[in-house]
């Protein structure tokens, strides 16, 4: 199984274009491999090649729109490489791919899947935004509308001659449209017989986008499938929705036959084996029930209906009647009724109409309300009465199951609201555009009115708003005038104050000066004395004797007891002008204490003062 090891080395060393010498023909099974020998010498280049060509092998899956690549790649290729592959692979340029999913971050072409450390199973996905989608993607999108799109189906019933017009949406099944002839028919869906179906409808399961029906129109027939006369029906049990029982089946072959229009069995098409009830009987609040009922709706006739208004039937009527004028709505409250066989039929012909969802969510406030138990009707009667009055609560207690589904249209008024119209189960889609439209003319009158009367309001409001702003301003400029006016009239009283005190410490200081003045020596003193005569700045004459031997001190003291204060002013000699007057010693250097030196006994001499 395994060959000699110098001949596997051969081939390795081949395989990466090494060239190694033939094995020696002395050697023999017996001798020890050639590899363990080669552990104990030098290894030569060849061995070496061999050595790094055995590199790890990488998983790869690439995911590109709907398609999927495994690829396996050594970890010494590029990512370019895998490109290239992806190019094959896919049909996609290299040039306009984007290849992501790395966990370093994006990489060049060049980069080595070595030198990016993958684990062994990695996962890429490919992006093209320069290419538009591929056809499966187109198809996948086509579908999806097809999906979504309404086929009207004419449905002929052979024996009574009367044909039904239906619309279902592309994702109704086959088994839920023979559901709806069940009850439009009487026919039990086992022993109906049809014609008109595509070969491609196999299965009943199958939606009618994917069944091969004609769009948007499509024409089938239905009939009783007839039976042997000694043939026994299977007993079964109740699986369908409106399944009638077996032996109405038996009894009537077809109601038209003994002159009984279908309109007048419906009463007798319903049955109390139902799948789910569109609203539990025993809520907590109101938002849950409406929640359940919206989700059961859309379960049973498609996701086309109108918007249900999730909360209390006071919430709804708060949001149509007591916004804005411009913004008011009528309220239709949907009542539905599973024991009623209209239901069905009201449900996905009238209430799943486009027209009637459209005109429905631009005009109205649809609420709903499911009264198959008596314990949610009553609590609906209760709502009734607490909110419409107990007129409206006694007209819905009138109506029986067969006329139900309701559609009440209410219209709010300035003291109470107002049940516009009724509508019964018993309609055409026709009639009910029409009394819905009925309806909207009359709201659309009377919210007129409202707007007008609420336009008028609001512009009163405006200028009352207006002059109350302007009141409110005025007395805001009053108000920062009399501030201002204060807090000026508080700087002049503060600097009035200020003033009063430098003046009253001044006077003090030089009543203190004055009081410390030695007295004045007569001229007949037999002391030196000097007379001084000083000139005030404002022109008058301050005359006074000193002793000779008095300081400079006692002259600037009586000068400030006379109002002038040695800080304020100055004393200058008239001839010659000296800032230091009456000649001070040349020992002497802080004027103050400058004892006066005059060369004549009683000489005058002339000081006059200047403001420092």
């Amino acid at each position: 199984m395994y060959g000699p090891p110098n001949q596997s080395e051969a081939a390795d060393a081949a395989a990466v274009g090494d060239t190694v010498p033939p094995p020696s023909s002395s050697s023999s099974s017996s001798s020890p491999p050639s590899s363990s020998a080669s552990a104990f010498c030098p290894i030569n280049p060849s061995s070496r090649h061999i050595v790094e060509r055995q590199s790890r092998m990488l998983n790869f899956r690439v995911e590109y729109r709907q398609r999927s690549v495994e690829l396996v790649l050594e970890e010494g290729s590029t990512v370019g490489e895998i490109k290239q592959i992806l190019e094959t692979e896919l049909g996609v340029p290299v040039s306009k791919m984007q290849l992501k999913g790395w966990k370093v971050g994006d990489v060049s072409d060049s980069t080595v899947l070595r030198s990016l450390h993958l684990p062994k199973n990695n996962s890429l996905y490919v992006l093209t935004p320069d290419i538009a989608p591929t056809a499966s993607t187109s198809k996948n999108s086509a579908l999806q509308e097809s999906l979504n799109q309404n086929f009207l189906l004419i449905i002929s019933k052979k024996k009574a001659q009367r044909d039904y017009s239906l619309n279902f949406p592309g994702s109704r099944t086959i088994q839920e449209v023979k559901r709806n002839i069940s009850d439009l028919t009487n026919i039990p869906v086992r022993h109906q017989q049809w014609e008109g179906w595509p070969a491609t409808a196999s299965d009943d399961s199958m939606t009618l986008a994917v069944s091969g029906i004609s769009y948007p129109c499509h024409h089938l027939s239905v009939c009783r499938r007839s039976l042997p006369a000694n043939a026994q029906e299977p007993t079964e049990e109740c699986t369908d929705v409106h399944m009638i029982s077996d032996s109405e089946g038996d009894d009537f072959e077809d109601a038209s036959e003994f002159g009984v229009d279908d309109s007048e069995m419906f009463g007798m098409g319903s049955s109390g084996c139902r799948k789910s009830s569109m609203m539990p009987e025993n809520s907590e609040n109101e938002a849950d029930a409406l929640l359940h009922f919206t989700a059961e709706f859309s379960s049973r006739y498609g996701e086309t209906h109108p918007m249900f208004f999730i909360g209390s039937l006071e919430a709804a009527s708060q949001e149509a009647f007591y916004g804005k004028a411009r913004d008011r709505k009528l309220l239709a409250i949907y009542l539905h009724n599973d024991d009623s066989v209209l239901s069905n039929v009201f449900c996905s012909q009238m209430m799943c109409a486009d027209s009637v969802v459209s005109y429905l969510s631009q005009n109205f406030i649809t609420w709903a309300w499911d009264v198959t138990k008596e314990a949610n009707k009553a609590r609906l009667l209760t709502m009734c009465t607490r909110h419409f009055g107990s007129v409206v609560t006694q007209t819905i207690r009138t109506y029986k199951t067969d006329h139900f589904p309701l559609l009440l249209i209410v219209m709010g008024k300035r003291t109470s609201n107002e049940v516009l119209n009724v509508i019964q189960g018993n309609t055409t889609v026709d009639e009910l555009m029409m009394r819905l439209m009925g309806a909207m003319e009359i709201f659309t009158a009377q919210q007129q009115e409202d707007i007008k009367d609420e336009d008028e309001r609001e512009a009163r409001e405006m200028v009352k708003r207006e002059q109350d702003e302007a009141y409110r301003l005025s007395l805001e400029a009053d108000r920062k005038k009399r501030e201002a006016q204060e807090r000026e009239e508080a700087e002049q009283f503060r600097l009035e104050q200020m003033r009063k005190e430098q003046e009253e410490e001044k006077e003090a200081i030089r009543l203190s000066l004055e009081q410390a003045l030695p007295p004045e020596p007569d001229e007949e003193s037999g002391e030196q004395i000097s007379k001084l005569r000083i000139r005030t700045p404002s022109g008058e004459f301050l005359e006074r004797r000193f002793l000779g031997s008095c300081k400079l001190q006692v002259l600037f003291d009586f000068v400030a007891s006379k109002g002038y204060p040695f800080e304020e002013f100055k004393i200058l000699t008239t001839f010659p002008r000296r800032n230091q007057p009456l000649y001070p010693s040349p020992s002497a250097f802080s004027v103050p204490q400058v004892t006066f030196f005059l060369p004549f006994k009683n000489t005058l001499l002339n000081i006059c003062l200047g403001i420092s």
